[in-house]
């Protein structure tokens, strides 16, 4: 019986320092070696994820954008993806007409970019970019107009839950959504994608796409909770959510003291 097993990065695999720690790469890194199947499902884009667990050198499929793709981690090739529809410009002329101007990432011309309008950026927006200085997806667009080009397959909100709020409310059944507090910088984000986008059912697709039967992941927040749902087992780490705890298979450390590697290691047959 072959099983996948799925850890959810930030809070979770990642220590508060947004690394993996040099144990967890250890304990990966050799398990992968001995034939465990193992992936991350995270929001950040295969640029950002690969840079916080660069010392994980597994030949292993990622779950990136929240199941936007998942990606070959050597050859960066995308292996499955879920792209918006023509709905989307109607979504992106809402927020418009709200007075939010999201960062929206696509496929332009072949090539993944983040796109934004520099003087309509709130300071959770010009936070956000400043941490990517360099970054060879960065966009800037003059007019709103500009948001609308490509294949465009998540869209980033950060302002103010006023204005968010409603806006999660009225999309929320109609796209994935997600809704929360950056656990670093506590700006407010919305994030909507495709709704078959999700860490559930990219899950489910890789799952199926590696000829798995059982699946066990871990997570720590409430955007978990479909993933848990799907789960055979899911585990909790320490520092979770309280509404994850409640459907946790087991509670376990917390992720500054490697909880998901030391279930591994302890648990992998």
């Amino acid at each position: 019986m072959k099983t996948l097993y799925v850890s959810d990065l930030d809070g979770t695999l990642l220590q508060r320092n947004e690394t993996t720690s040099e144990y967890t790469n250890t304990v990966i890194n050799s398990l992968t070696d001995k034939g465990m199947i193992f992936s991350y499902a995270t929001a950040r884009s295969l640029i950002t994820a690969k840079k916080v667990t660069r010392g994980i050198q597994a030949r292993i499929p990622l779950i990136v954008y929240n199941g936007a793709f998942v990606i070959d981690n050597v050859t960066g090739d995308i292996l499955i993806a879920n792209y918006f529809d023509d709905s989307v410009y109607g979504v992106l002329d809402d927020l418009f007409h709200c007075e939010v101007y999201p960062i929206v990432y696509a496929y332009r011309e072949g090539k993944e970019k983040f796109s934004f309008v520099p003087d309509l950026c709130t300071k959770g927006m010009q936070m956000f970019i400043d941490s990517r200085k360099g970054d060879i997806r960065t966009n800037i667009v003059k007019s709103t107009d500009d948001l609308k080009s490509g294949n465009i397959f998540y869209i980033t909100c950060i302002d103010q839950s006023e204005k968010l709020g409603p806006l999660y409310e009225k999309y929320k059944d109609i796209f994935h959504c997600v809704y929360q507090t950056d656990i670093y910088t506590k700006e407010q984000w919305l994030e909507i994608m495709p709704l078959a986008a999700s860490k559930s059912n990219a899950v489910g697709q890789l799952k199926e796409l590696m000829n798995c039967d059982r699946l066990v992941v871990f997570g720590d927040g409430k955007n978990d909770i479909d993933m848990f749902e799907l789960a055979d087992e899911g585990y909790a780490v320490g520092n979770a959510h309280e509404e994850l705890k409640k459907i946790a298979t087991e509670i376990i450390l917390s992720n500054d003291e490697d909880g998901v590697a030391k279930w591994l290691e302890e648990n992998y047959k």
